[in-house]
C-alpha cells in the first residue's frame, strides 16, 4: 500500500496522470473528430463540373470515420482486460455495461436523426458496431488477428451479393436518411439500412473494431509496438492503395466500371479516390477492386485499417515523447478525444443551426471549421485538466458501470 502510494504521489508531482502512456490513443480519437469535422464543413469536392477533389477530400474522406471506428475497438480491449482479456463473471458484467453504454450512444443518434443537417450521422451505427462485438471480446490477440483478416476478405463479398437483393426488395431496404425515432417503426428498412445499404455498413465495419481490439490486446506500453504499429500499418496501407491502382487503372477496372455506368461524363476517377457511398456498386465484380473511401471493399478496410494503426502507432510515440521532456504534448488533443460524443453532438447541433442559412456576415466555410476545431481544442484541454467528464460521457459511463455491477453472491 505504502509502495503504491508513493509511486502515484511521485507522478502527480511530476505532472503526470495514471495511464499517460496511452494518451496517445485519446489523442487519436481526438483527430478522428476533427477529420470527421473537416469532411463535414468544409468541400470535399470542387464546385466544377469534374468534381475535382479537394485536399480534405483526399486526406480525410473515409480514413477519419474508419480510425473513430478502430479506436472505438481499441478503447473495448482496454476496458476489458487489455493483453488478458476479462473472462467468466467478469467478461459478461463487462458486456452488459458495453450493451448499457451502447444503448446510451444508440439513443443520442437516434434523436439527432431528426436533425436537419446533411452529414451522415454515425451514432446508431457506431452503438450497433459495439453490440456486434460483444461475442468477441474474450478473445485475444492471436485469435482476433486471423478473425479480423477474414472479416476483410470475406464480407465485402458477402455484402456485394446481398446488397443488391435488399435494393430490389419492395420497398428497398434502405433509409436514405440518418437513422430516428420513426425508423424503429420499420424494423427490417432499418436494420437493412445500418448493416448493408447505408452509408456506414455495420456488416463490413465490424472489421475495424476486430482490428482495434486486436491492437488494444497488443503490449501497448512496450517500447516496440508503437513503432510496428506506425511502420506496419504504413505499409498495409501503401500496398493496398498500390494494389487498387493496378487493378483499377492498370488492369482495366475503372474502364469496365465507367462502361457500366454508360455516361461519359461521370467523374467516376475523382469519385473512386473520395467517396463512392452514393454510387449503387453492383453488377461489376470490378467495385471490388477498388480502394475508394467508403466502398467497403476489402482493400479499402486495408487501407484505412492500415491508416488507423499508423495514426495511432504515430500518437503513441509522441505520448512517449511528451513523458520524456515532461510537458503534456498532447493535453488539446486527448481531452477533445476523451470528449467525443459531447463534442460530436455539439457539432452537430451546430451544423444544423446553418444548416441552408446564409452564414454570418464576414464569416466563411474555412472560418466556421476552424472556429469548432478550436472551441473542441479548447474545450477538451479545459476539461482534460480539471479531470472532468463531458455530460454524455458522464451518462456513458453511469450505464457502463449499472451493466458491470455484481452483486456480492451469498456464501
Amino acid at each position: 500500500m505504502t509502495q503504491r502510494a508513493t509511486a502515484s504521489n511521485s507522478r502527480t508531482a511530476r505532472g503526470k496522470r495514471p495511464g499517460a502512456r496511452l494518451a496517445g490513443i485519446d489523442a487519436a480519437r481526438g483527430l478522428a473528430l476533427l477529420g470527421m469535422m473537416a469532411t463535414h464543413v468544409l468541400p470535399t469536392f470542387e464546385p466544377d463540373a469534374q468534381l475535382t477533389p479537394t485536399w480534405v477530400g483526399l486526406v480525410f474522406s473515409g480514413r477519419a470515420s474508419a480510425l473513430f471506428a478502430v479506436l472505438a475497438g481499441i478503447g473495448l480491449a482496454l476496458s476489458t482486460g487489455k493483453q488478458q482479456p476479462l473472462q467468466g463473471p467478469d467478461l459478461w458484467a463487462a458486456r452488459r455495461g458495453i450493451a448499457l453504454r451502447a444503448l446510451v450512444v444508440g439513443a443520442v443518434g437516434l434523436s439527432l436523426g431528426g436533425l436537419e443537417v446533411n452529414i451522415a450521422i454515425i451514432l446508431v451505427h457506431y452503438a450497433v458496431l459495439f453490440l456486434c462485438v460483444l461475442p468477441f471480446l474474450g478473445l485475444g490477440v492471436k485469435r482476433l488477428l486471423p478473425l479480423a483478416a477474414a472479416w476483410i476478405v470475406v464480407a465485402p463479398v458477402l455484402a456485394f451479393l446481398l446488397r443488391p437483393w435488399l435494393l430490389a426488395a419492395t420497398p428497398p431496404l434502405h433509409l436514405g436518411h440518418n437513422p430516428g425515432w420513426d425508423d424503429l417503426g420499420t424494423p427490417a428498412a432499418l436494420l437493412g439500412d445500418l448493416f448493408l445499404t447505408g452509408y456506414y455498413p455495420v456488416f463490413q465495419w465490424i472489421a475495424y473494431l476486430l482490428i482495434g481490439l486486436a491492437i488494444g490486446r497488443m503490449a501497448l506500453t512496450a517500447a516496440a509496438v508503437p513503432a510496428l504499429l506506425l511502420a506496419g500499418g504504413a505499409m498495409v496501407a501503401i500496398l493496398a492503395k498500390w494494389a487498387s491502382v493496378l487493378m483499377m487503372e492498370d488492369w482495366g477496372g475503372r474502364r469496365a466500371l465507367e462502361e457500366q455506368l454508360a455516361d461519359p461524363s461521370y467523374p467516376l476517377a475523382n469519385l473512386l479516390q473520395v467517396n463512392v457511398a452514393g454510387v449503387e456498386q453492383s453488377g461489376s465484380w470490378w467495385w471490388l477492386a477498388t480502394s475508394a473511401p467508403h466502398s467497403g471493399s476489402t482493400l479499402d478496410l486495408l487501407h484505412t485499417s492500415g491508416v488507423a494503426a499508423a495514426v495511432v502507432g504515430a500518437c503513441l510515440l509522441l505520448g512517449r515523447l511528451a513523458e520524456w521532456v515532461e510537458l503534456d504534448l498532447l493535453l488539446p488533443l486527448r481531452g477533445a478525444g476523451a470528449l467525443t460524443l459531447s463534442l460530436y453532438t455539439a457539432h452537430l447541433c451546430v451544423m444544423a443551426s446553418l444548416y441552408q442559412k446564409p452564414l454570418p456576415s464576414g464569416w466563411t466555410v474555412d472560418g466556421v471549421y476552424w472556429a469548432q476545431a478550436a472551441a473542441v481544442v479548447i474545450i477538451g484541454g479545459i476539461f482534460a485538466a480539471l479531470a472532468w467528464r463531458g455530460p454524455l460521457e458522464w451518462v456513458a459511463h453511469a450505464a457502463n458501470q449499472l451493466g458491470r455491477h455484481q452483486p456480492a453472491r451469498l456464501r
